[in-house]
Protein backbone atom coordinates (compact mmCIF):
# COMPACT_ATOMS: atom_id res chain seq x y z
CA UNK A 1 0.00 0.00 0.00
CA UNK A 2 1.62 3.26 -1.16
CA UNK A 3 2.05 5.42 1.94
CA UNK A 4 2.91 8.56 -0.01
CA UNK A 5 -1.33 9.51 -0.06
CA UNK A 6 -0.75 9.12 3.81
CA UNK A 7 1.63 11.56 4.47
CA UNK A 8 0.33 13.90 1.84
CA UNK A 9 -3.13 13.97 3.53
CA UNK A 10 -1.44 14.38 7.10
CA UNK A 11 0.47 16.86 6.08
CA UNK A 12 -2.97 18.81 4.29
CA UNK A 13 -4.35 18.14 7.84
CA UNK A 14 -1.77 19.97 9.15
CA UNK A 15 -0.92 23.21 6.79
CA UNK A 16 -4.28 23.61 5.80
CA UNK A 17 -6.56 22.05 8.55
CA UNK A 18 -4.24 23.15 11.38
CA UNK A 19 -5.13 20.16 13.18
CA UNK A 20 -2.67 19.87 16.51
CA UNK A 21 -0.21 16.98 16.54
CA UNK A 22 -2.28 14.48 18.75
CA UNK A 23 -5.08 15.01 16.43
CA UNK A 24 -3.01 13.77 13.53
CA UNK A 25 -1.37 11.22 15.32
CA UNK A 26 -4.82 9.84 15.61
CA UNK A 27 -5.46 10.00 12.09
CA UNK A 28 -2.08 8.62 11.35
CA UNK A 29 -3.03 5.45 13.94
CA UNK A 30 -6.50 4.89 12.22
CA UNK A 31 -5.76 5.12 8.51
CA UNK A 32 -2.76 2.89 8.85
CA UNK A 33 -4.74 0.47 10.65
CA UNK A 34 -7.15 0.43 8.09
CA UNK A 35 -4.67 0.26 4.95
CA UNK A 36 -2.26 -2.45 6.73
CA UNK A 37 -5.98 -4.62 6.73
CA UNK A 38 -6.44 -3.91 3.05
CA UNK A 39 -3.45 -4.70 2.62
CA UNK A 40 -3.92 -8.87 4.57
CA UNK A 41 -7.24 -8.76 1.89
CA UNK A 42 -5.30 -8.64 -1.08
CA UNK A 43 -6.01 -4.99 -1.94
CA UNK A 44 -2.82 -3.33 -2.31
CA UNK A 45 -3.99 0.04 -4.20
CA UNK A 46 -5.66 2.81 -2.47
CA UNK A 47 -7.54 3.13 -6.01
CA UNK A 48 -8.80 -0.69 -6.21
CA UNK A 49 -10.14 -0.20 -2.27
CA UNK A 50 -13.89 -1.09 -2.44
CA UNK A 51 -17.25 -0.45 -0.45
CA UNK A 52 -16.70 -4.07 0.72
CA UNK A 53 -13.52 -3.87 2.23
CA UNK A 54 -14.91 -0.97 4.33
CA UNK A 55 -17.49 -2.89 5.52
CA UNK A 56 -15.51 -5.46 6.47
CA UNK A 57 -12.81 -2.80 8.33
CA UNK A 58 -15.99 -1.53 10.42
CA UNK A 59 -17.11 -5.57 11.32
CA UNK A 60 -13.41 -6.36 12.86
CA UNK A 61 -13.59 -2.92 14.52
CA UNK A 62 -16.80 -4.26 16.00
CA UNK A 63 -15.95 -8.05 16.43
CA UNK A 64 -12.94 -6.95 18.33
CA UNK A 65 -15.63 -4.88 21.12
CA UNK A 66 -14.07 -1.55 20.04
CA UNK A 67 -16.38 1.36 21.83
CA UNK A 68 -19.56 3.48 19.05
CA UNK A 69 -16.82 5.77 20.14
CA UNK A 70 -13.98 4.89 18.48
CA UNK A 71 -15.70 3.06 15.69
CA UNK A 72 -16.92 6.71 15.21
CA UNK A 73 -13.80 8.41 15.11
CA UNK A 74 -11.84 5.14 12.61
CA UNK A 75 -15.38 6.15 9.96
CA UNK A 76 -14.83 9.60 10.43
CA UNK A 77 -11.13 9.31 9.31
CA UNK A 78 -11.67 7.36 6.37
CA UNK A 79 -14.43 9.88 5.40
CA UNK A 80 -11.99 12.64 5.48
CA UNK A 81 -9.35 10.57 3.85
CA UNK A 82 -11.49 9.25 0.69
CA UNK A 83 -12.68 12.71 -0.08
CA UNK A 84 -9.41 14.53 0.20
CA UNK A 85 -8.35 11.77 -2.37
CA UNK A 86 -11.17 12.10 -4.93
CA UNK A 87 -10.87 16.15 -4.48
CA UNK A 88 -7.12 15.93 -5.73
CA UNK A 89 -8.11 13.29 -9.00
CA UNK A 90 -6.10 10.67 -7.10
CA UNK A 91 -9.07 8.45 -7.77
CA UNK A 92 -12.49 8.55 -9.43
CA UNK A 93 -14.55 6.77 -6.82
CA UNK A 94 -14.73 7.44 -3.11
CA UNK A 95 -16.02 3.85 -1.44
CA UNK A 96 -16.94 5.93 1.99
CA UNK A 97 -19.38 8.52 0.43
CA UNK A 98 -22.32 6.46 1.72
CA UNK A 99 -20.90 5.00 4.41
CA UNK A 100 -22.98 5.56 7.92
CA UNK A 101 -21.36 6.48 11.18
CA UNK A 102 -22.68 4.46 13.84
CA UNK A 103 -24.78 5.89 16.44
CA UNK A 104 -23.75 7.38 19.33
CA UNK A 105 -25.54 7.40 22.91
CA UNK A 106 -26.33 11.13 24.71
CA UNK A 107 -24.14 11.23 27.46
CA UNK A 108 -24.54 14.13 29.52
CA UNK A 109 -20.69 15.76 30.70
CA UNK A 110 -19.91 14.77 34.05
CA UNK A 111 -20.37 18.27 36.25
CA UNK A 112 -18.61 19.26 39.39
CA UNK A 113 -20.64 20.68 42.08
CA UNK A 114 -19.70 24.00 43.64
CA UNK A 115 -18.73 22.36 46.50
CA UNK A 116 -16.56 19.75 44.70
CA UNK A 117 -14.40 22.58 43.41
CA UNK A 118 -14.38 24.33 46.61
CA UNK A 119 -12.97 21.11 48.09
CA UNK A 120 -10.54 20.49 45.80
CA UNK A 121 -9.25 24.98 45.71
CA UNK A 122 -9.02 24.40 49.24
CA UNK A 123 -6.82 21.86 49.37
CA UNK A 124 -3.04 21.88 49.86
CA UNK A 125 -2.19 22.79 46.71
CA UNK A 126 1.46 25.03 45.38
CA UNK A 127 0.87 27.50 43.05
CA UNK A 128 0.96 26.24 39.57
CA UNK A 129 -1.32 23.57 40.72
CA UNK A 130 -3.52 25.88 41.99
CA UNK A 131 -3.26 27.92 38.59
CA UNK A 132 -4.12 24.86 36.60
CA UNK A 133 -7.67 24.48 38.74
CA UNK A 134 -8.07 28.53 38.28
CA UNK A 135 -7.54 28.52 34.67
CA UNK A 136 -9.08 24.95 33.36
CA UNK A 137 -12.13 25.85 35.89
CA UNK A 138 -12.50 29.44 35.66
CA UNK A 139 -11.68 30.02 32.16
CA UNK A 140 -12.91 26.78 30.73
CA UNK A 141 -9.48 26.19 28.80
CA UNK A 142 -8.85 22.44 26.98
CA UNK A 143 -5.76 20.97 28.56
CA UNK A 144 -3.88 21.15 25.35
CA UNK A 145 -5.15 24.99 25.88
CA UNK A 146 -3.43 25.18 28.86
CA UNK A 147 -0.75 22.94 28.24
CA UNK A 148 0.24 25.20 25.16
CA UNK A 149 -0.11 28.80 26.85
CA UNK A 150 2.80 31.21 26.77
CA UNK A 151 3.71 33.78 28.95
CA UNK A 152 2.84 36.30 26.38
CA UNK A 153 -0.54 34.43 26.18
CA UNK A 154 -1.02 36.27 29.45
CA UNK A 155 -2.31 40.10 29.99
CA UNK A 156 -2.35 40.34 33.74
CA UNK A 157 -3.47 44.08 34.04
CA UNK A 158 -6.46 43.54 31.73
CA UNK A 159 -7.05 40.36 32.37
CA UNK A 160 -7.52 38.06 29.18
CA UNK A 161 -5.44 35.02 28.06
CA UNK A 162 -5.07 34.51 24.22
CA UNK A 163 -5.71 31.20 23.58
CA UNK A 164 -5.80 28.94 20.55
CA UNK A 165 -8.10 26.51 20.45
CA UNK A 166 -9.28 23.65 17.57
CA UNK A 167 -7.90 23.82 14.07
CA UNK A 168 -5.35 26.72 15.73
CA UNK A 169 -8.95 29.78 16.39
CA UNK A 170 -7.75 32.17 18.62
CA UNK A 171 -9.99 33.36 20.72
CA UNK A 172 -9.86 36.38 24.32
CA UNK A 173 -10.85 34.82 27.75
CA UNK A 174 -11.68 36.88 30.21
CA UNK A 175 -10.20 35.69 34.05
CA UNK A 176 -11.08 36.72 37.08
CA UNK A 177 -9.79 37.99 40.76
CA UNK A 178 -8.77 34.43 41.75
CA UNK A 179 -7.38 33.32 38.93
CA UNK A 180 -5.26 36.68 38.77
CA UNK A 181 -4.21 36.03 42.27
CA UNK A 182 -3.35 32.88 41.45
CA UNK A 183 -1.03 34.21 38.56
CA UNK A 184 0.57 36.37 40.41
CA UNK A 185 1.61 33.63 43.19
CA UNK A 186 2.68 31.69 40.40
CA UNK A 187 4.64 34.11 38.62
CA UNK A 188 6.85 34.26 41.83
CA UNK A 189 7.32 30.79 41.94
CA UNK A 190 8.35 30.27 37.87
CA UNK A 191 11.20 33.15 38.96
CA UNK A 192 12.20 31.05 41.42
CA UNK A 193 12.40 28.01 39.18
CA UNK A 194 14.56 29.56 36.50
CA UNK A 195 16.89 31.04 38.85
CA UNK A 196 17.37 27.89 40.68
CA UNK A 197 17.55 25.63 37.06
CA UNK A 198 20.69 28.57 36.12
CA UNK A 199 17.75 28.74 32.84
CA UNK A 200 16.55 32.19 31.14
CA UNK A 201 13.09 32.80 30.47
CA UNK A 202 11.34 30.30 28.38
CA UNK A 203 7.67 31.14 26.34
CA UNK A 204 5.82 28.34 27.96
CA UNK A 205 4.14 29.42 30.86
CA UNK A 206 4.01 26.21 33.27
CA UNK A 207 7.15 24.73 34.09
CA UNK A 208 7.78 21.65 36.35
CA UNK A 209 10.40 22.14 39.68
CA UNK A 210 13.05 21.26 36.94
CA UNK A 211 12.42 23.86 34.52
CA UNK A 212 11.11 21.57 31.46
CA UNK A 213 7.41 22.49 30.16
CA UNK A 214 4.75 21.03 32.01
CA UNK A 215 2.88 18.37 29.64
CA UNK A 216 -0.84 17.42 28.62
CA UNK A 217 -0.14 14.08 30.26
CA UNK A 218 0.90 16.08 33.68
CA UNK A 219 -2.23 17.78 33.79
CA UNK A 220 -4.09 14.69 33.57
CA UNK A 221 -2.49 13.03 36.48
CA UNK A 222 -2.47 16.06 39.04
CA UNK A 223 -6.42 16.21 37.69
CA UNK A 224 -6.79 12.87 38.42
CA UNK A 225 -5.68 13.17 41.87
CA UNK A 226 -7.36 15.44 42.92
CA UNK A 227 -11.08 13.52 41.82
CA UNK A 228 -9.31 11.08 44.47
CA UNK A 229 -10.06 13.71 47.34
CA UNK A 230 -13.16 14.13 46.30
CA UNK A 231 -13.89 10.58 45.51
CA UNK A 232 -14.75 11.12 42.00
CA UNK A 233 -13.51 10.17 38.72
CA UNK A 234 -12.40 13.50 36.74
CA UNK A 235 -10.11 14.95 33.98
CA UNK A 236 -9.29 18.30 32.75
CA UNK A 237 -12.07 18.29 30.78
CA UNK A 238 -14.78 17.80 33.37
CA UNK A 239 -13.39 21.76 35.10
CA UNK A 240 -14.56 22.88 31.40
CA UNK A 241 -17.83 21.44 31.64
CA UNK A 242 -18.26 22.45 35.14
CA UNK A 243 -16.87 26.12 34.08
CA UNK A 244 -19.38 26.08 31.03
CA UNK A 245 -22.64 24.54 33.04
CA UNK A 246 -22.04 26.70 35.76
CA UNK A 247 -22.13 30.02 33.50
CA UNK A 248 -25.45 29.03 32.17
CA UNK A 249 -27.19 28.07 35.47
CA UNK A 250 -26.08 31.61 36.98
CA UNK A 251 -27.55 33.52 33.97
CA UNK A 252 -25.00 33.35 31.40
CA UNK A 253 -26.07 33.96 27.57
CA UNK A 254 -25.40 30.72 25.61
CA UNK A 255 -23.85 32.60 22.38
CA UNK A 256 -21.54 34.15 25.27
CA UNK A 257 -20.52 30.97 26.90
CA UNK A 258 -19.74 29.47 23.17
CA UNK A 259 -17.42 32.15 22.38
CA UNK A 260 -15.98 31.75 25.67
CA UNK A 261 -15.55 27.79 24.91
CA UNK A 262 -14.28 28.39 21.48
CA UNK A 263 -17.51 26.16 19.63
CA UNK A 264 -17.94 26.68 16.53
CA UNK A 265 -21.17 25.99 16.55
CA UNK A 266 -23.75 26.55 19.25
CA UNK A 267 -25.35 23.19 18.92
CA UNK A 268 -21.98 21.96 21.11
CA UNK A 269 -22.80 24.57 23.72
CA UNK A 270 -26.31 23.83 24.13
CA UNK A 271 -25.46 20.09 25.27
CA UNK A 272 -25.01 22.56 28.54
CA UNK A 273 -28.67 23.36 28.67
CA UNK A 274 -29.30 19.94 29.12
CA UNK A 275 -27.18 19.68 32.06
CA UNK A 276 -29.09 22.33 33.96
CA UNK A 277 -32.51 21.32 32.99
CA UNK A 278 -31.45 17.72 34.26
CA UNK A 279 -29.87 18.98 37.60
CA UNK A 280 -32.65 21.44 38.25
CA UNK A 281 -35.36 18.40 38.04
CA UNK A 282 -33.00 16.69 40.78
CA UNK A 283 -33.04 19.55 43.10
CA UNK A 284 -36.86 19.50 42.61
CA UNK A 285 -37.73 15.73 43.16
CA UNK A 286 -34.87 16.35 46.01
CA UNK A 287 -36.60 18.79 47.64
CA UNK A 288 -40.20 17.52 47.48
CA UNK A 289 -39.46 13.82 48.42
CA UNK A 290 -37.56 15.11 51.46
CA UNK A 291 -40.96 17.19 51.98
Amino acid sequence: MDIQYLSEYLEYLEIEKGLSQNTLDAYRRDLSDFFEFSYQRGVNEVENIERADLNAYILKLRERKYSSTSVTRKVASLRGFFKWFCANEYGTKNPSLTLEQPKLPKKLPKVLTVSDLNAILTSDLNPVELLIVELLYGCGLRVSELANLKLSNIDIKSKYIQCYGKGSKERIVPFGSKAKDALKKYFKLRDYILLKNNLKDKKILLLRDNGKPITRQDIYNFIRKQGEKIHKHISPHTLRHSFATHLLENGADLRVVQELLGHSDVATTQLYTHITKKRLKEVYFAINNGS
